[in-house]
């Protein structure tokens, strides 16, 4: 019996790496979805002082980016979470296959199948705000050319 949970143990230790792998992925989209929700209630109290569409038009195309990003960013988080909560299932399962004697394994590869597919699409919807806060950046950077390009400027 000892041996059969030793074993166990010993073949749960890859599915826990992967855990502590998606933890640190779920570090870095929580990390970037704090900033882009600093920025967007920075954003907000300027809109309540000045008028957005007269003033600074730039600021409600941000606005409208950072809410995309927000909403990438949000299905990568719930994604990742999701692929957290399966590779715990794989572990689980595998427990309890053994423990019972249950020749679960086809459970187990469809679990661990589907938790490749969540972490996936996690990292795609990442990757797509990564681009997105790239369409930013050129904002920004329309913003400085013009301002460059005056005459007067140096």
């Amino acid at each position: 019996m000892a041996d059969d949970i030793a074993h166990i143990i010993q073949l749960a230790v890859a599915p826990v790496f992967l855990i502590a792998g998606i933890g640190h992925l779920l570090v870095v989209l929580t990390n970037r979805l704090g900033r882009i929700t600093d920025r967007t209630r920075a954003l907000e109290i300027e809109l309540a002082v000045e008028q957005p569409t007269q003033t600074h038009p730039r600021w409600s195309r941000e606005l409208i980016l950072l809410d995309r990003r927000m909403r990438w960013i949000n299905r990568a988080i719930t994604l990742s979470t999701l692929a957290m909560l399966m590779i715990c299932l794989v572990i689980v399962t595998l427990f309890t296959g053994q423990l019972l004697s249950f020749d679960l394994s086809m459970i187990i590869a469809i679990l661990f199948i589907l938790t490749m597919a969540a972490l996936v699409a996690a990292v795609g919807n990442f990757l797509w705000e990564i681009h997105v806060a790239a369409e930013m950046l050129r904002l920004r950077t329309d913003l400085i050319n013009r301002l460059k390009y005056k005459p007067g400027n140096f």
